[in-house]
């Protein structure tokens, strides 16, 4: 059974051997179909852009896979196939049919994230084309030892230093090392991205592009259609200009009603008249967050991983906060709510443990995939 062989893979690592994903692909890689790849790489924006673009090209109608992580509450969330989750069914037999392409010894020794890159390749040997979001990082990701026929870079900044490097140009370049040929850059926050574009472009003979090179003033009313059409917030309007550019690189006429209803659920979700949720986690988030709903103060329901800045996170988030109801959540690398109440205190920054939803306050659900997790397991108890 899938979950119980996924539950005995570790999902983080204090180490991870880079070598291992390439070594297993190219053993059994002969037995793969594999479609056209459009590659996610970037710190924010991956999901929501992979989700506006695979569902515009499945109303163009082809057949296409997404392939995103982390999920919020099942594993299937993962894996989308022309506009829904894959069943339960579809994962046991593509489970089993991994199980019969690796040896027992390279099916035992690929972490979580490696092994269920393979099974999502797996369901999607028929589709036309799959946008596959990097878990991780860029070069080292396993996603990236797949051909790729492009490579979209959302916004980056500063996230999993311990794995991608302590500075955002070590950063961007384990990233932008993805990208195999032709690939698209969103507008970034920080100029040394675009410097590692350029050395990269010139040593590896790269053709980057720019989003302006591909919006035309047609696209931008359209843009603005399709955002009054889906409630767009900002961030998710440059995630849509992404995608588009994706659209028009692929040589695709696109119509309006192609990303409807294309959201991806917990950026930004409406989930009840006063609450809010979204998974963002690091300060690009929190200041895409800021921008967004800087016009209201909300009760932020918060908590955080400890290797996650959350001091800054909470610095930027001050002034859309009114006051924070801390949440536990369940993952071993989740800070604890008395370490959490302590910095709150120092910050001067009004705060108790979440109990239940008032339904006189307005509620902002933010963190980690994980506070979404507990929050909304919560809510169904």
């Amino acid at each position: 059974m899938l979950e119980t062989f996924l539950n005995a893979k570790p999902l983080y690592y204090d180490e991870i051997d880079y070598s291992r994903m390439p070594r297993v692909y190219k053993k059994i890689k002969a037995k793969l179909n594999i479609p056209k790849i459009i590659h996610l790489i970037g710190t924010n924006g991956k999901g929501t852009t992979g989700r506006f673009l695979a569902t515009a090209l499945n109303n163009l109608s082809y057949n296409v896979g997404h392939y995103t992580s982390p999920h919020i509450l099942e594993f299937n969330e993962r894996i989308w196939l022309n506009g829904f989750c894959v069943s339960a069914d579809i994962l046991e037999k593509a489970h089993l049919e991994l199980l019969e392409i690796l040896s027992e010894e390279d099916a035992n020794i690929l972490s979580y994230f490696e092994y269920t890159t393979f099974l999502a390749m797996l369901i999607y040997k028929d589709t036309e084309y799959v946008v596959f979001e990097a878990g991780l990082g860029g070069e080292h990701d396993a996603t990236a030892v797949f051909p790729k026929l492009l490579t979209l870079v959302t916004p980056i900044a500063l996230d999993h230093e311990a794995f991608l490097g302590s500075t955002i140009k070590e950063i961007a370049t384990t990233k932008l090392n993805a990208i195999e040929k032709n690939a698209i850059i969103a507008t970034q926050k920080y100029e040394q991205v675009y410097e590692v574009v350029e050395e990269l472009a010139l040593k590896n003979t790269l053709s980057i592009y720019n989003i302006g090179k591909f919006i035309s003033y047609e696209d931008e009313n359209k843009i603005k259609q399709i955002s009054r059409n889906n409630r767009l917030v900002p961030y998710l309007v440059e995630n849509l200009k992404l995608a588009i550019c994706a659209l028009k690189f692929l040589n695709f006429e696109y119509k309006v009603e192609d990303f409807n209803n294309a959201k991806l659920y917990g950026r930004l979700t409406q989930i009840s008249k006063n609450i809010l949720l979204d998974v963002g986690h690091n300060t690009l988030a929190a200041r895409a967050i800021v921008e967004s709903l800087k016009e209201f103060k909300y009760t932020l329901v918060y908590n955080s991983y400890k290797d996650k800045n959350y001091k800054e996170i909470l610095n930027i988030l001050k002034p859309i906060i009114y006051d924070v109801e801390i949440i536990k959540i369940h993952d071993k690398r989740g800070e604890s709510v008395d370490v959490m109440k302590e910095v709150l205190d120092k910050m001067h920054i009004k705060n108790s443990n979440f109990i239940k939803i008032d339904k006189n306050k307005k509620y902002l659900v933010f963190g980690s995939f994980s506070v979404a997790e507990s929050f909304l397991k919560g809510m169904s108890e």
